[in-house]
């Protein structure tokens, strides 16, 4: 927060505000690597010796480059199937066909309980969920 009561205040009028002698804290040495001239008249030399000046540096976290995942259970699936089914109004027969892709889901886990048949198109799944909907009659169509 700003405020009027900073230490540069103080310092004000003492011609050096603290750095001691004179012209400390005032040449290329207190700016780190940066250097004067290097985009005018020392353009010449920056592309004969220092090619990579103006080049940025540092790195990627490889938090960002992971594919996020989006998972879902079979608990879930179950009730979102029911929903479906009670929109739809499918018959007894019939099996509800799901894409957990088109609705934003990559992975499919075991937790949880199913009891409707259900078709599921997904990208990768557990074994646990696998059992769990071909126990309930239903099928993994796995995406290649």
């Amino acid at each position: 927060m700003p405020h009027k009561l900073r230490k540069i205040r103080k310092k004000r009028g003492s011609r050096t505000q603290g750095y001691g002698r004179v012209g400390q804290h005032r040449k290329s040495g207190s700016k780190g690597k940066r250097k004067v001239g290097r985009h005018k008249h020392l353009w010449s030399y920056v592309l004969s010796h220092e090619p990579d000046y103006f080049k940025k540096k540092g790195f990627v976290s490889p938090r960002s480059l992971k594919r996020r995942v989006r998972i879902i259970n079979v608990g879930e699936l179950a009730d979102l199937a029911w929903k479906i089914l009670q929109e739809k109004g499918l018959a007894e027969g019939e099996t509800l066909k799901l894409n957990l892709k088109e609705l934003g889901y990559n992975k499919l886990l075991g937790k949880g309980r199913i009891n409707i048949p259900v078709h599921v198109n997904v990208e990768s799944y557990s074994e646990t969920a696998m059992k769990k909907i071909e126990a309930a009659g239903g099928k993994i169509l796995a995406e290649e």
